[in-house]
């Protein structure tokens, strides 16, 4: 019997494999990050974003980095509501969404205990990285209902925006590289669970 398929969010299936991929992904880099000191292309990775970092680059990653701040986001959610049906519908798991991700990044944050590479507060998994992937992957999925044109141009820019945070968080000197990716497998983790949850049931 296949799945049903409401017009807010795609099917039940496409989520379950967004789901285990980004788990799977940020598994793999708590692991890694875990039991080695230094990952893989990390190092080689940070030091050439920041031969990128010039004056004007860096005030455009500061703005940037805004639309990972949990104090835009969270208010935020109330766009979410307004701009799509199918997230008033269930507003309690996007707004839980939002919540349960800052909770979730700063519990892992103190378990895995990762320092930054130029602070010795722990920075695995990036704040500003999950809270975009969770908001933005939430943005992503409640498109499903926006015609063709639209919807296409909005989980472009979701994503874009996603892959633009993390690199900001990196050249802003706040992240390694793998702290970032950690962020954005969490965040599309937390906000493909939210999406089942809120996704129609089996018919």
């Amino acid at each position: 019997m296949a799945a049903a398929v409401g017009p807010g969010l795609p099917p039940r299936r496409s989520l379950r494999g967004v789901l285990i991929a980004s788990a799977g992904c940020f598994l793999a880099l708590a692991l890694a990050v875990g039991f080695m000191p230094s990952l893989p292309g990390d190092t080689a990775v940070r030091e050439a974003l920041l031969g990128l970092a010039s004056p004007p680059v860096l005030a455009a990653m500061r703005l940037i980095n805004r639309a990972g701040s949990w104090q835009l986001l969270l208010p935020g959610s109330l766009l979410l509501l307004l701009a799509f049906r199918r997230a008033r519908e269930r507003w309690y798991v996007w707004v839980g969404l939002m919540i349960a991700a800052p909770a979730t990044e700063g519990i892992l944050k103190i378990i895995i205990g990762r320092p930054r590479p130029e602070a010795a507060s722990m920075g695995f998994p990036s704040g500003h990285a999950t809270a975009a992937a969770a908001f933005f992957g939430a943005v992503f999925y409640l498109a499903e209902s926006l015609r063709p044109p639209a919807r296409r141009l909005v989980r472009v820019a979701a994503l874009v925006i996603i892959v633009l945070v993390a690199t900001a968080r990196v050249m802003l000197r706040a992240h390694w590289p793998s702290d970032a990716l950690g962020g954005i497998a969490l965040g599309l983790t937390l906000a493909s669970a939210a999406a089942l949850l809120a996704a129609p049931a089996r018919s």
